[in-house]
């Protein structure tokens, strides 16, 4: 980080923060607001018994804007709340639904790299999450039975063996409807704004439990057959619901202010994960977490405002700004966990402020010197949290159908065992994560390869793990040990390790610096390009 460049970013953006944290003005060069598009209910209408209650603030009023029958728009307004819920709706004849789906995934990272391995053989995909994240032959190309089951012989003729067509036969459909002063409507669409812009959402039946959203509501059918509600709000009032929930309220000032500078990077950076369900980005961990209004604060809220408009870039381009509550001790390098080409800036680092282990001369690939890592417990930066460090013991029982599970919605032949024999670990990268693990049963032996690890098992929460085979003082194998550390994938900056940091007196971009080697922060500005040219795919504005 080049001072000069800090201390202009610096003053720029001190100016923006005198507008207002909810204003969304852009810097100059970027005329136009940056407006998100979240879905902060993915997919209402699963459960028959779903409701929504969509509520205005005091003295303030809701309008619901929807299409009549004769294509004209109707908009009604009301100052009580308004009830969403879920009827299923008889078809006049059974419809058949299909999806050729070409691989299920835990992750978007190594479903993203998937489609770009399909497209480059000619393949027109797109990546969804009906469940699991999952990549699909493109709807609107093979369109019809024939095309579909044309294309799956061909893929199976060439030893495509986990492709599959997945079927429903519908004979009705869930319809939303609510009622406003007596009456019921009911509509495949619908937006919902207010006069103040606040509208406040509550999925259960708790008043304390709704949530507050700025800017604008859409009820909008998905690729499943269901509906998700979508906020469209401004980035950095986005940001006021992310940064209280990602890295909480009582974080160090530094820390906080890194974790608004990498969530507005990840925001930008990820826009086109829904593309397939008309929204950009989710509210959950598969995102990043976003609640609302409700959990801001002050410190929070100067957090983002001292950062305001602030991203990481390499290479004058936004980072993959990946980041975990806890690496274990060290970071991961993007193929360590997902597939796909690794980032320059997204390599292993000991998580420590001080040199407490050579990674050079004792990689932990080597499975000794990973068990003999995995027993330091002090001098990191994450020495005093809880999964620093874990040990859990799983009976081989529980392991098998937890197994048994991973491979089945995986349409993997080998979800037909029945006993497990015994389990290795056969490769490790140099950050000591799992690269590849053998699963001997009674029908042979499978591999489970990166993050697919951490989907099969119930047990490790972060591939960085050793197993210890248990027999319980009885003959025989009872089950299995997994020791590890760390909590999530471990790639990029660890929250709770930058807290570490900026106790000690780290600042946000020296915390940054620390978790992306070789950065920059920059104001956003129309030079800084939001994917790498090997992207699924690229952006052209941030509207």
């Amino acid at each position: 980080m080049k001072i000069s460049l800090w201390r202009c970013s610096y003053t720029v953006l001190t100016t923006f923060c005198l507008l207002g944290l909810t204003a969304a003005s852009r810097p100059e060069g970027l005329a136009n607001d940056i407006e998100l598009r979240i879905g902060i209910v993915q997919r209402f209408g699963d459960d028959p018994k779903e409701q929504l209650l969509l509520e205005p603030t005091e003295g303030d009023r809701l309008r619901l804007k929807f299409q009549k029958g004769n294509n004209q728009q109707q908009t009604l307004v009301t100052n009580k709340p308004v009830k969403l819920e879920v009827t299923m709706r008889p078809l006049a004849q059974p419809v058949v639904e299909e999806r050729l789906v070409l691989g299920t995934y835990r992750t978007y990272e190594t479903a993203e790299d998937s489609a770009r391995n399909w497209r480059a053989k000619g393949i027109e995909v797109e990546i969804t999450q009906p469940e699991r994240w999952q990549v699909w032959a493109k709807r609107d190309v093979y369109s019809t039975p024939l095309l579909r089951r044309l294309l799956l012989e061909s893929l199976q003729a060439a030893g495509k063996k986990k492709v599959f067509i997945s079927t429903r036969v519908l004979q009705q459909v869930p319809q939303v409807s609510w009622v406003i002063d007596g009456k019921r409507y009911s509509r495949n669409y619908v937006e919902i704004d207010s006069d103040k812009n606040l509208i406040k959402v509550n999925e259960g039946k708790k008043p304390q439990n709704a949530r507050l959203y700025a800017g604008r509501l859409q009820l909008q059918s998905n690729a499943y057959g269901t509906y998700t509600l979508v906020n469209e709000v401004p980035l950095e009032t986005y940001l006021r619901g992310v940064v209280p929930y990602e890295i909480g309220t009582q974080a160090p000032k530094a820390s906080m202010e890194a974790q608004a500078i990498i969530a507005r990077t990840y925001a930008l950076r990820n826009i086109h994960r829904f593309e397939a369900d008309g929204y950009q980005l989710c509210a959950d961990t598969h995102c990043q977490v976003y609640y609302g209004l409700k959990g801001a604060t002050a410190v929070t809220d100067r957090a983002i405002a001292t950062t305001r408009s602030m991203v990481l870039t390499y290479n004058d381009e936004l980072v993959d700004a990946l980041y975990s509550s806890t690496t274990g001790g060290i970071t991961a390098a993007f193929s360590d966990v997902w597939n796909g080409d690794d980032r320059p800036y997204l390599q292993p680092v000991i998580d420590s402020p001080s040199n407490i282990w050579n990674l050079t001369g004792q990689s932990l690939a080597d499975e000794n010197n990973f068990q003999r890592f995995i027993s330091l417990k002090k001098g990191f930066n994450e020495s005093e949290w809880d999964l620093f460090r874990w040990r859990r013991e799983t009976k081989l029982e529980d392991i098998a159908k937890g197994l048994q599970k991973f491979l089945k919605v995986k349409n993997s032949p080998y979800a037909k065992f029945k006993t497990i024999k015994g389990m290795k670990v056969v490769e490790r990268s140099r950050s000591g994560r799992i690269l590849k693990l053998a699963v001997d049963t009674d029908i042979g032996t499978f591999y489970l390869h990166k993050d697919e690890v951490r989907s099969a098992f119930a047990a490790p929460v972060s591939t960085l793990f050793y197993l210890q085979p248990l027999n319980k003082g009885k003959p025989g194998l009872w089950g299995y040990a997994f020791v590890g550390g760390g909590l999530g994938h471990g790639v990029g900056l660890s929250q709770t390790g930058a807290q570490h940091l900026a106790k000690l007196g780290w600042s946000n971009a020296k915390i940054l610096e620390f978790y992306y080697p070789g950065t920059q922060i920059q104001v956003l500005n129309n030079t800084i390009k939001l994917t790498n040219s090997n992207s699924v795919h690229t952006t052209a504005s941030l509207k």
